[in-house]
């Protein structure tokens, strides 16, 4: 671990709050057609309209605002009125607008690590609402270069920490997605810190790695500072 020289860090969920907005929403569009379909129902349906769309849509609120308006059409046999894809795409708009908020320690923890490693931030997702949760959340500056990248994949790391960095064998990912921040990343090369988030969608559950000597876990990321240094 003493020849790490650059991190990468994920964004949603990692730095700052995400998916309870996205459970929010969720529950605001079960509000819309509860007389057409229990909740539990709509949101299978509603996930399974998702992982149909997100290879061509990508991921992100845009991507989720229109498997939404395509369950809407499924479940009410195209017979929902008007109104309620009004209500849809106000609710993808609100989602974003919501306001930023960035974990307890996430901006002292940068500070503290910024003076030794390279720091990067590796985010999948729409390009003008990253950038804009970004830009808001006041810690853009702490930040040595910033990735926005339409999926995370194994070639994804090798090209960033190669670039960035002194390749991926010198890297280490920080991220509470499995699927995406820390399988992908060890395949790489790298080391990879799992912060495990209580909410976690569907999509990026995967198992923890076994056996494997380059993959850290730990509860808050202001523990990462410690086991750098351990």
């Amino acid at each position: 671990m003493k020849t790490i020289t650059t991190i990468g860090f994920d964004a949603d969920d990692t730095l700052w709050h995400n998916e309870v907005h996205f459970r929010l929403t969720e529950d605001r569009f079960g509000e819309l057609l509860a007389d057409f379909a229990g909740k539990d129902h709509l949101n299978e349906r509603l996930l399974e309209a998702e992982r149909r769309n997100v290879g061509h849509y990508g991921y992100g609120i845009k991507g989720f605002t229109l498997s939404m308006i395509e369950t809407a059409i499924e479940v009410t046999g195209g017979k929902a009125p008007a109104s309620v894809f009004s209500e849809i795409l106000a609710a993808g708009r609100d989602l974003l607008r919501h306001p930023v908020e960035t974990f307890p320690g996430v901006a002292e923890t940068l500070q503290a690590l910024k003076s030794d490693y390279r720091l990067v931030m590796i985010t999948k997702g729409d390009l003008f609402d990253q950038e804009r949760k970004l830009a808001a959340s006041g810690i853009d500056h702490l930040f040595d270069a910033v990735e926005i990248v339409s999926d995370k994949n194994t070639d994804t790391y090798a090209r960033i920490f190669s670039r960035y960095g002194d390749g991926a064998d010198h890297a280490m990912m920080v991220g509470n997605s499995l699927r995406s921040d820390i399988i992908p990343a060890l395949e790489a090369g790298a080391w990879a810190t799992y912060i495990p988030h209580e909410l976690t969608w569907a999509l990026e559950h995967a198992e923890e790695p076994v056996g494997q000597q380059r993959f850290c876990k730990v509860e808050r990321i202001d523990e990462l500072t410690g086991l750098l240094g351990s």
